[in-house]
This record gives C-alpha cells, sequence and structure tokens, in this order.
C-alpha cells in the first residue's frame, strides 16, 4: 500500500470505535422498540456499518443500496441500486454510510427511499459530516462535524478506488510523481 497520499491523521482507530458508539447510543436512544431496518450505502458504509450494529441494542434487519459516485460530487447522477430484500413498508429506514460530505448522493438516495417506498421514517447514519453540505431534510445521526473540506481517505473513503480498508481517517496528501 502506498503510504505516500496520507497526510495528516483527522480520526484514529480509537475515535472512529468511540464515535460508532455515539451514533449507535442516538439510535438506541431514537428507536428503542421500533422496527429498524439498517441499510447500508455500499461500498462505503461497509466498515462503519459493521462496527455501529455491534452496539446497537435494537433489533434490526438489514439491507444494502448502491450509487456509485466521485467523492465530494454534488451533482451525482448515477443510477440507484436497492433490490429491496428486506420490507421497509411502514419500518424505521437508517440510512448508514461513512460520512456526509458533499451530501449531493445521499440526498438522491434519502428522496429515492421516501418516493418510492412506504417507510415509517428514513434516516441517516454516519460517521461525520463536513460544513456546507447540502441540506438534506431527514434526521442525521453522526458523531463528529468537520471543520473544513479537506478530501478525506481511509475507513470507508476512497482515493482512486483504494484505500478504504485503511483502519483510519486522513487527509489525503497528493504527491507529484513526475
Amino acid at each position: 500500500m502506498n503510504k505516500n497520499c496520507f497526510g495528516d491523521l483527522v480520526l484514529s482507530e480509537a475515535q472512529i470505535a468511540q464515535g460508532a458508539g455515539v451514533v449507535a447510543d442516538q439510535l438506541n436512544g431514537r428507536f428503542a422498540g421500533e422496527d429498524v431496518v439498517v441499510i447500508t450505502v455500499v461500498p462505503g458504509g461497509i466498515l462503519f456499518t459493521a462496527d455501529l450494529v455491534r452496539h446497537l441494542t435494537l433489533d434490526i434487519k438489514m439491507d444494502y443500496i448502491s450509487c456509485p459516485h466521485t467523492p465530494g460530487d454534488r451533482n451525482n447522477t448515477s443510477s440507484i441500486v436497492y433490490h429491496q430484500n428486506i420490507p421497509v413498508a411502514g419500518k424505521h429506514v437508517v440510512l448508514v454510510d461513512d460520512a456526509i460530505e458533499s451530501g449531493g448522493t445521499m440526498k438522491r438516495i434519502v428522496q429515492y427511499m421516501v418516493n418510492e417506498f412506504d417507510a415509517a421514517s428514513v434516516s441517516i447514519a454516519t460517521l461525520f459530516v463536513k460544513l456546507g453540505r447540502v441540506d438534506i431534510p431527514v434526521t442525521q445521526h453522526f458523531a463528529y462535524e468537520m471543520e473544513n473540506d479537506d478530501l478525506l481517505i481511509g475507513y470507508g473513503l476512497p482515493w482512486q478506488d483504494k484505500y478504504r480498508n485503511v483502519p483510519y481517517v486522513s487527509k489525503l496528501k497528493l504527491v507529484d510523481n513526475r
């Protein structure tokens, strides 16, 4: 793995673990005794979902949805792919992703879920959100709010389709390899 593109550490493994607990506490408090379907936004949300659901005390069902995009792209027009393996009608849907960066893709996914399915509610759970993201008119559960708009990699966040498996989040450091 080329570590030359990893800049300053933003969230350590310990901070990520703590953040997963914070978001789980929010969800456990909000949805106690309710039917909840956790839908992972793949591939970015896989790691956070795995860490998050182990802290949940709720009875949950799990599914996944995909909408490929370029990080930071506010105008994503790629197809939303959702096979609905678990019925969501009348259930509380929690969309889980690693982060809300620009928010454009998540807004499209939320609108799709609200318009196409008869869920009791739709909300979002992420490790962190960035300032300046687009307005998404549903409840958002998150642990951290980033103060700047740096490009970040690791823990589900890719650079050139790599580095999602890195267990921490760092700033991207572009290296001139001429």
